[in-house]
This record gives structure tokens, C-alpha cells and sequence, in this order.
């Protein structure tokens, strides 16, 4: 009965409700939804992180660091592997995937799973942001919504984009970087009509955030000390230091999530990743959690009590120390986080290159200061430094220098936030083409770019443009035969076929068309003595990218295809190839 009046419903609104009003209503829920997704999973961490921290004593070594992580991974690991019973890790990965190759349709269970296991990680001390995971599950609520109302891909990929806008507004307060994220990380070449239905939905989520928690900051910032323009060149410094903390982040993150890959058994990576965290967390006690305690106390000056509950701690005042401590922390936050994420737990990384950048801006300053080089204000490099990083690990130097404007309110500071990201950004992208987030689907040829040709081809799939009305032939057959088939094909190409399915080769009419009109050799010659070997074969699972390729360097204008296990499957062509490429590029440019 349901669904006999939502069907009812949906055609009253093809009838009634433009498309484009429509996608606006539907940006306005999703902005609420998100709002509301963001509450619950800050509120579950900030309840599990008040319900373990209590528990803790102030002052020097606390044992409780031992056992607290390890029983967060174990609870969120036990979670998705018994309930959710999916991969849900790599949030935004999992989001640019599905744009570019599953026609941005999301899983329904992503739109809370990820809630409850990033805040069970999170809140008993997993060294990961919960940033990935809300921008998973508001991207999630729009593919879904989107889904239930029978949208076609074009704007499913806008809502997607929507649910993305939505959660960072929604996480962090911050509208603008909402609508930023989403076209610069998840790379949606939008219009400029597209882009109203983010800006509504970034809005919405922001305000709806305000009216739950308060207008309050995310991090407290007063600016003290104006940019002065002889703190330019440490400012570019500082770019380049953020920039190669940001190489050592990705490629270290890269090579410890290949290591835990490795590990094949769940219990033994458990065990593994579970000890690791735990015992770094034990002895540099401000890895533990998203960070932003410390990160606070960096930016009241308060670098003395990030000590705390460490062996440092009797140090505090210690200049030596204190700079060993904050150097050993940028060293094992991405050893902490990839155990986190590698033995079981969920979370991303926009917490801990927040983290990292912060101490590497702080620890600059602090290092300028004690010798008396310049007066630079601590707070402010660290901001930078926050700046910095994550637009290093992100590629996306317009999200860092916005979302730390937004978060901290810190607008006087814009052009050393923009100077420090644009460089860190250049530092890093003369060693690393594409940021964490994409190199795991470049590799595999899986990513959308803002080039617009790489983009359709990635959307292609060469099993979309199989051709498979061609007729095929046997090794044994005749010349005779051959003649028969050609006389009912419209093809020129006939395929050679052993009795396991498998193409041994093929024959083409211009091969053949010096004896095909002569009946004497119809029984004298077999298609075993007169076929030829293709130029080259086509896996049915090759991107449009590599098949393109294949056509470029073969010269050839057909391809046969084939499945994993080499049979054959048809013929792939570039005149059908072109023809669906300027069929999507249509579909995806109307307005």
C-alpha cells in the first residue's frame, strides 16, 4: 500500500515539480539530515571520550593508555565484521570510487554504520579523525535519497556531492569549505547551476549545527600579532615544511596500510595494530584521540601541558625535551593512525593532518623564538601549519586555507594560510601526483579528474560498448562455411573460436577476399590455415582509458574482448566508443 502511493507520488511530481526545484528541496534535507548526523557522532565521541577520561589521573604515566585503544578497535572491529558485515573503511576513497564507478550509488547501511564505528574507535582513544566518516555517511544519505526518489546519475552525483558539502559543514562548522571539499577532493566538475544546491546544503547543515551545539568556534583563536610582511618568507618556509611533512605523512600512511593488508588474518592485525597504538599512545600520551585538545592548548601557548601524562612531563620546562617530544609526536602520529585503521578501527585522516600541521607550525615558530632569529607568534605559525598540511595530504590548498579561516575565525590571517597551503601544495605535488585519497583508485585507472576527457572515459565501461552480433567460427570449418556466414553477417570480422570458448583467432573479409569467389578452394582450405592473430585483446574489466590506449598503439579500429578466464566475450569499436562518449558528455553537461 506504501509503495502503491509513493509510486503515485513520484509521478505526480514529474508532473508538477521541475526537476531542478526539485534537487533543491531534496539539497535542503540532506543539509538537515547531515546536521543531525554530525550532532549524534560528536556526541557519542565527546560521551565515550568523558566516560574513559575520567578514569584518568593527571601527572605522569597513566596505564590505562594501554588497554583503552585496543578495546575501542576491538569493540568497532567486532561491530562491522558481525553487524555491518562490509568493508566501510577509507571513507572518502569509498566516495570517489563510487562517483566514477558505480554510477554514484552508495550503500544504505553507509548512512549510519560509519557513526557507530568511528565513535567507538574515536572515543576510546583510536589515533583518527572523524571527518571521513561523517562525509562518507552525508554523501551516503544523498546517493540514497536520491536512489529512493528514481534520479538519474547526473544528479545523484550532485547529491552526492550535497551529502559531502553537508557533513563538513555539518562537522565542522565551516559552509564554505563544505562546497571547497567537494569540488576540489572529490573532483565533481560541476556547473555553475549545480553548484547552488551545495551552497544550500552547506548552509543548512551549518545552521542546523549552530542551533544544536552553539555558535561557539571549533578552536578558540585571538589574533595578537598582525601578518607582518618581513614574516612572508617564514611563512613560504613554512609551506615547505608542511609540504614534505605531508609527503612523509602520505607515503608512510601508504606503505603501513599495505603492511596491515598483508597481515591476512583479522586476530593477528588485531593483535598487531591493537599493540602498536596502544604502546605508542602509552608513551606519547597526545596520540591518543582525534588530537584537538592538544591542538588547543598549542593555541593558548600552553605547550607545557601536551607533556602530560608522559615521561616528558617532569620536563615540561625543558627546551630540548619539549622539542624531542613535539618532533617524536609529527614522527609516530601516521605509525598511530594506520594502526588504528589497519588492526580494525574506523576513522580518516582530515584529524590527524590537522594535528600534524599544527605541531610542525608551532615547533618552527618555537624553534625561531628560543634562538632569537625573530619574534614569531607560536599560535599563528601553528595555524598555518594546520593550513599547510592538510593541503599537502589533500591536494587541496583552497579547502586548507578555508576550513582553517572558518574553524577558528582566524579571517586576519588569510593570506599566510593561503601562502603557506598553495606552497605546501607545490612542495608536495613534485613528488606525488594525487592525494591519499586518490592514489588508491589512480592506480587502478578508478579516478575522477577535473580533466574532462580523462573523467568520461573513467565513467565508460568498456561492458557497456561490447559488441556481440558477430558471427563466429571454429578452427575446423571450411572456406565453404565461412562464405555461408558472410553471406548473413553485416560484420567484416568473424571471430575464431576453440571448443572452451577462447579466441585462437580471426578472420577478416580483406584477408579472405582473393579467394572467396572462387567455389574450387571452398573445400580445400579450413579457417585454422587462413586465420590471423588479433593485434590486440581487451579485458572486459581494462578502464576506457587503457582500451583507448590499446586502439591508440594497435592502430586498429575493432578489439576483441575477453573475462578473466580469456573467453571470448565480443568486440569492443571506436566508432561506439566515440558515440557513447558524446552521448555522456551530453548527459552530463545538460542543464
Amino acid at each position: 500500500m506504501i509503495e502503491e502511493y509513493f509510486i503515485r507520488f513520484l509521478r505526480w511530481r514529474d508532473k508538477n515539480i521541475k526537476e531542478r526545484q526539485f534537487i533543491l528541496f531534496l539539497s535542503f534535507l540532506i543539509g538537515i539530515a547531515c546536521a543531525i548526523a554530525a550532532h549524534v557522532l560528536k556526541f557519542l565521541i565527546e560521551t565515550l571520550h568523558h566516560f574513559v577520561n575520567s578514569h584518568f589521573a593527571e601527572g605522569d604515566l597513566n596505564y590505562l593508555y594501554l588497554a583503552t585503544p585496543i578495546i575501542g578497535v576491538f569493540l568497532a572491529y567486532t561491530y562491522v565484521k558481525y553487524f555491518v558485515k562490509d568493508d566501510i573503511s577509507h571513507g572518502v576513497t569509498k566516495i570517489m570510487f563510487a562517483i566514477s564507478q558505480k554510477k554514484a550509488r552508495i550503500k544504505k547501511h553507509n548512512m549510519w554504520s560509519s557513526i557507530i564505528a568511528s565513535s567507538l574507535t574515536i572515543g576510546f582513544g583510536g589515533s583518527v579523525g572523524a571527518e571521513a566518516p561523517i562525509v562518507l555517511t552525508g554523501s551516503a544519505i544523498g546517493s540514497n535519497l536520491g536512489q529512493l526518489f528514481r534520479l538519474e546519475q547526473k544528479n545523484l552525483m550532485l547529491l552526492v556531492g550535497c551529502g559531502a558539502a553537508g557533513a563538513i559543514a555539518g562537522i565542522f562548522k565551516a559552509p564554505i569549505t563544505g562546497v571547497i571539499f567537494t569540488l576540489e577532493v572529490l573532483m565533481l566538475d560541476l556547473t555553475m547551476a549545480s553548484i547552488v544546491p551545495l551552497l544550500i546544503s552547506a548552509a543548512t547543515a551549518s545552521v542546523f549545527t549552530n542551533f544544536f551545539s552553539g555558535s561557539e568556534l571549533m578552536f578558540s583563536f585571538n589574533m595578537t600579532e598582525p601578518l607582518l610582511m618581513d614574516r612572508i618568507p617564514y611563512y613560504i618556509l613554512l609551506g615547505i615544511l608542511c609540504g614534505f611533512v605531508s609527503l612523509y605523512f602520505t607515503r608512510s600512511m601508504t606503505k603501513l596500510e599495505a603492511f596491515f593488508g598483508s597481515i591476512k588474518s583479522p586476530a593477528v592485525k588485531l593483535l598487531v595494530g591493537g599493540i602498536l597504538l596502544s604502546v605508542l599512545i602509552f608513551f606519547i600520551p597526545p596520540l591518543y584521540g582525534e588530537g584537538y585538545n592538544t591542538i588547543t592548548l598549542l593555541l593558548n601557548g600552553d605547550v607545557q601541558a601536551v607533556t602530560q601524562n608522559s615521561v616528558f612531563y617532569k620536563f615540561r620546562d625543558n627546551f630540548g625535551l619539549i622539542t624531542l617530544f613535539l618532533f617524536l609526536i609529527i614522527f609516530f602520529k601516521t605509525f598511530a593512525s594506520a594502526a588504528t585503521n589497519g588492526s580494525g578501527g574506523t576513522g580518516g585522516i582530515f584529524a590527524p593532518s590537522l594535528y600534524m600541521g599544527c605541531i610542525t607550525g608551532y615547533l618552527m615558530a618555537y624553534i625561531v623564538n628560543y634562538f632569537q632569529i625573530n619574534n614569531l607568534s607560536e599560535k599563528n605559525f601553528a595555524l598555518a601549519g594546520m593550513s599547510g598540511v592538510m593541503a599537502g595530504v589533500m591536494h587541496a590548498p583552497l579547502t586548507g586555507t578555508f576550513l582553517i579561516a572558518e574553524l577558528t575565525g582566524g579571517y586576519g590571517m588569510f593570506l599566510a594560510l593561503m601562502v603557506t597551503a598553495t606552497i605546501a601544495y607545490i612542495t608536495i605535488l613534485a613528488f606525488e601526483p594525487h592525494s591519499l585519497y586518490a592514489t588508491r583508485l589512480a592506480i587502478k585507472g578508478e579516478l575522477l579528474t577535473h580533466n574532462k576527457d580523462k573523467s568520461i572515459l573513467t565513467l565508460l565501461k568498456t561492458e557497456n560498448v561490447i559488441e556481440t552480433d558477430l558471427q563466429t567460427l571454429r578452427p575446423n570449418m571450411f572456406l565453404g562455411d565461412v562464405i555461408n556466414l558472410v553471406a548473413q553477417s553485416k560484420r567484416n570480422i568473424f571471430p575464431v573460436l576453440d571448443s572452451k570458448q577462447r579466441m585462437v583467432g580471426l578472420i577478416s573479409l580483406d584477408e579472405i577476399r582473393n579467394i572467396m569467389f572462387r567455389p574450387e578452394l571452398y573445400n580445400r582450405f579450413k579457417v585454422s590455415s587462413l586465420m590471423v592473430s588479433p593485434p590486440e585483446y581487451v579485458s572486459i574489466n581494462d578502464p576506457m582509458e587503457v582500451v583507448m590506449h590499446k586502439f591508440e598503439k594497435t592502430k586498429a579500429w575493432n578489439l576483441p574482448v575477453v573475462d578473466e578466464k580469456e573467453k571470448y566475450v565480443g568486440y569492443v569499436s571506436k566508432s561506439k566508443i566515440f558515440n557513447a562518449y558524446r552521448d555522456l558528455l551530453v548527459h552530463l553537461s545538460d542543464e
